[in-house]
Parts: structure tokens; C-alpha cells; sequence
């Protein structure tokens, strides 16, 4: 049995549409992952919209799904009224908070679809929409057992592992890990930079990484305290974790699929110089991968 990671939203921020972001997409944060029968999505920027067609497009049957929200910020829960498949009602949608009586998020759902922001209300979608719980921060669900680890983000953020028969799924979202200090030129940087090490240890050995990328090393550097990594740094991370895949995520509004090649390519020569293996790309809109 395999995973299988399907991106529908990979921009950060605010929706970008247009002709300088249709390949890597203009959709905020919204990623699939299936392993079996379980269904697990993570965020619900716009990008859900898409999934929720393809959803009601592969099958008649009952849908039920497992949202987990990295955090609470407008990109990332504000395609969630316009996720199709809540309004239908034989699906079985769970929101979940990361300890018992968390429900933080359900909260924040029902809430956005106040007639003061949406001119539809909460009581219209016809599923069922359930508020649960991690365990501790993690929790056995189906055969996928989850981790959470709390990441560095104005407001708080929280990041999720996947594991089932031997593999492993990570996803870090908005997460900043400080640049180091009196850093020069990184393409003369003979060193792995420093990482937190809870975070090194939460992304040992995965399969997959979901990272965030943002920021150039000079954008990071222009923007402490903003909650973002630069994407050479997030190299570092994966690098440091035996990491065998690193998706850079949450693309700058700004960067153009130039941009982000070019950041691409910087990530590629960094681990060509410091000696690592661990395969780089860049997270795109409708990309699946089986892991």
C-alpha cells in the first residue's frame, strides 16, 4: 500500500492567478494525502475548491475526510465554504484540534461563514462536520499514525507526519527557522546551518517533506519575525533529517514561476555542494506523487 500526495494549493499568503503563476498555481495551501481508505487534508486555502470537485468527480459514494489545519491564518482556511462536497449530505468531514476540547478550528470554520463574511451560512452545508481530537498531539487513524510538532509563526502553527507501512509524510508549513548570524555569501557557506534540533528529529527519514520555502535568503534576512524560511535553509532541514525528498511549499506572492525556478535551482547547487541526496522540486498545483 502507498501514499499518495496530491497538491492543490501551494501558494502562501494570498491567491496569485495569472499567467506568471500557472505552473507552479496561484491556490493558497491545500494538500491531499491519501494511504488505504483514509483521507487526510491538510489546510483549506482556495486550492480546496479544486479538490472538491475532483472529490465529487471520482465517486458517488459517501466521502469522509480528516482536516488538519497547520493554523488558523485567512490563506489557510478560506476556501473552506466553497469546498463542494460539505454541502452534500452523506459526507462525514472530522475538524481537528491538537488536544482534547480543541476545537479552535471548528470554531473558526463555522465563523467565517458569518453573514458578516459569507452569504452563506454554516447550517447550510448538509454534511456532517464533526469537531476531534489528537491524542496528545497524536493519534492512530485508520492505519496512519500522526504526529504534530508546534512550529515557529506569528499566532502559532503546528506541523503533522504521516506514517504508515514504512513511510513517512511530513508537512511544515509557515515555519521560520532563523537565519544564522554573521552569514556571507551562502554559495560560499561551507556548512549545515543550524536547525532547531526537535525539528531535525520530527523530519528524520521521511519519504516525503513539505516545506516551507518562501523566502530567498535576502527576502529572509529582510523579513525576521514574518514567520517564513528561506528555502535554502529548508535544504539544511531536510538535509540534516536524512530526508530522501524535499517539496519547497507556500510559494511567495510575489515570485513568479521564474522566481521559483531559480530558487529551485539555488536548493539543487546547495545540496550538490555540501555533499547531499536528497532530491529537491518544487511544489505544483495538481501534482500527485505515490510514495
Amino acid at each position: 500500500m502507498h501514499f499518495y500526495v496530491h497538491f492543490w494549493g501551494t501558494r502562501g499568503s494570498i491567491p496569485t492567478p495569472g499567467m506568471r503563476t500557472r505552473r507552479y498555481g496561484g491556490n493558497t495551501s491545500c494538500v491531499e494525502i491519501r494511504f488505504g481508505r483514509e483521507l487526510f487534508i491538510c489546510d483549506a486555502g482556495s486550492g480546496i475548491r479544486d479538490l472538491g470537485v475532483n472529490l465529487l468527480e471520482r465517486t458517488t459514494a459517501p466521502i469522509t475526510a480528516h482536516f488538519l489545519f497547520s493554523h488558523s491564518h485567512w490563506d489557510h482556511i478560506q476556501g473552506f465554504p466553497f469546498f463542494a462536497p460539505a454541502y452534500f449530505s452523506q459526507n462525514l468531514f472530522y475538524i481537528y484540534g491538537s488536544t482534547l476540547g480543541d476545537d479552535r478550528f471548528y470554531r473558526l470554520l463555522s465563523g467565517q461563514m458569518r453573514s458578516d463574511y459569507f452569504p452563506v451560512a454554516f447550517s447550510a452545508l448538509k454534511a456532517e462536520i464533526a469537531a476531534a481530537y489528537l491524542d496528545n498531539g497524536g493519534r492512530t487513524i485508520g492505519q496512519v499514525q500522526i504526529g504534530t510538532l508546534p512550529l515557529n509563526h506569528p499566532g502559532g502553527c503546528i506541523g503533522y507526519s504521516f506514517s504508515a507501512g514504512g513511510k513517512r509524510i511530513v508537512y511544515v508549513t509557515d515555519n521560520e527557522i532563523p537565519m544564522p548570524d554573521g552569514m556571507t555569501s551562502p554559495e560560499k557557506e561551507p556548512f549545515l546551518r543550524a536547525v532547531p534540533a526537535a525539528l531535525v528529529e520530527f523530519v528524520r527519514d521521511a519519504d516525503l517533506l513539505v516545506a516551507d520555502g518562501q523566502f530567498t535568503d535576502a527576502e529572509h534576512l529582510a523579513h525576521p519575525g514574518w514567520g517564513h524560511s528561506s528555502c535554502l535553509t529548508a535544504v539544511d532541514l531536510a538535509l540534516l533529517g536524512g530526508v530522501k525528498q524535499l517539496a519547497l511549499f507556500h510559494h511567495d506572492p510575489g515570485h513568479s514561476d521564474a522566481d521559483v525556478d531559480d530558487m529551485l535551482q539555488d536548493c539543487n547547487d546547495r545540496v550538490t555542494r555540501l555533499g547531499g541526496n536528497v532530491k529537491v522540486f518544487a511544489a505544483r498545483e495538481r501534482m500527485e506523487l505515490k510514495i
